[in-house]
């Protein structure tokens, strides 16, 4: 065994990913998945020498409490894994413009995380919890910790893809820009892509998909981000698990005037009661969508509009493309495992030489990698299950 291990956590806002990966070499020791926070059905998953573990964790169980089992319970199975650990890698969604790279954590980038939590209110504060764990479980590693930034990725974007139009002084006073997220994600699928489409990276041209509870679509030009769909905050651009995404800006006036909702209301309807759990008013989860597509109404007004949006995304981002386009790249537990997903989206996309092949399509899924599109025809469409690169990126700092 290695002695560069480093233990990756991703503390998403409804999910922990977990992983004790060789930075050198990429081998991985552990991984895992806890998920359905805050619901009765809360539990989590790992891999550990080839062997595949469940357990509860409870309901309404949420970042703690699966940090607190990772520690007590799985790491307790072997505890060399522990003892081997160098340094902890922490995904963080948003770190406005202050951090364009991964950083130590201290006291101060703590603080940095905190100031950045209104852009990024889902996510920044399970962060925060996922940090404050591993300092109190791994004390030796305290000066070990890195913050691995999603924006970063993104700071390749020109200024006519970050700006909004809005006064110029919102952004040279107050950071109001858009900034991305999902940057560990898109990365990792571009460099994979550039490998499976034999093509140099800085000549790629590509539509990086990343579909899960949250989602953001992004234009990879050359190799470098040039545009993507969330923005100040993870809240802009796609449907999503509890998300809106893009709405019209005076929804938010006329539910205040008309309805009397307060800001921390509609913030609330925003963020944990709209996207697929507000048109189905029954599930944030794309399962329940998908199963019962052909017989539910809500599942179907749920997915068709989903579909929709990130039909309209990736079709704008073509025109991004300087007149070529490689392949749409799909990744995130969505865009790994839906079909109908990526089969209903695409399906919309005709006109632009996308054919999905239907066979190919059900065949990658549930871990696999490749291609989805019918033969010889273009552009390519690549399915390429997602790793957080924040491992090597934590070795490098």
């Amino acid at each position: 065994m290695s002695s560069k291990l480093v233990l990756v956590l991703n503390c998403g806002s409804s999910s922990l990913k977990f992983a004790i990966i060789d930075a050198v070499n990429g081998d991985e020791y552990l991984s895992g998945l806890a998920e359905c926070f805050h619901l009765p059905e809360a539990r989590i998953k790992w891999k550990m020498d080839g062997s595949k573990q469940e357990a509860a964790l409870g309901a309404g169980a949420a970042h703690s409490e699966a940090l607190n089992f990772i520690v007590s319970t799985i790491l307790a199975q072997k505890p060399e894994l522990s003892a081997q650990l160098t340094a902890i890698g922490h995904r963080i969604v948003h770190g406005g413009e202050k951090y364009t790279r991964s950083v130590v954590i201290d006291e101060s980038v703590i603080q940095g995380i905190k100031d950045s939590a209104s852009f990024a209110p889902l996510h920044n504060p399970a962060h925060l919890i996922g940090i404050a764990e591993a300092l109190k479980s791994f004390p030796q590693l305290k000066d070990k910790n890195v913050a691995v930034f999603d924006t970063a990725f993104h700071q390749t974007m020109p200024e006519e893809s970050y700006l909004y139009a809005l006064p110029y002084s919102l952004y040279k006073e107050h950071g109001v820009r858009r900034y991305g997220a999902h940057g560990t994600s898109h990365f990792y699928v571009t460099q994979e892509a550039a490998k499976m489409l034999n093509k140099p990276v800085e000549e790629l041209n590509i539509i990086t998909c990343h579909l899960g509870n949250g989602g953001s679509v992004s234009a990879i030009r050359n190799g470098k981000c040039v545009d993507t769909s969330m923005g100040l905050t993870p809240l802009e651009g796609l449907v999503m698990g509890t998300r809106s995404g893009d709405i019209d800006p005076a929804i938010i006036f006329h539910l205040h005037d008309t309805l009397g909702m307060s800001v921390d209301q509609i913030n609330k309807m925003l963020t944990k009661e709209s996207g697929l759990l507000g048109l189905t008013e029954v599930t944030s989860d794309c399962r329940y969508v998908e199963d019962n597509y052909a017989t539910k109404e809500d599942a179907k007004r749920a997915m068709d509009v989903y579909c929709h949006r990130l039909a309209k995304y990736i079709g704008s981002y073509t025109a991004l493309m300087d007149g070529r386009l490689d392949a749409v790249v799909f990744t995130g537990g969505i865009g790994e495992n839906a079909a109908m997903v990526r089969e209903l989206s695409l399906g919309k996309l005709g006109v632009l030489g996308f054919e999905v092949d239907h066979e190919r399509n059900l065949a990658a899924r549930f871990g696999k990698s490749g291609f989805i599109n019918k033969e010889g025809t273009r552009p390519a469409v690549v399915i390429q299950p997602t790793k957080n690169w924040s491992s090597r990126k934590t070795r490098a700092v």
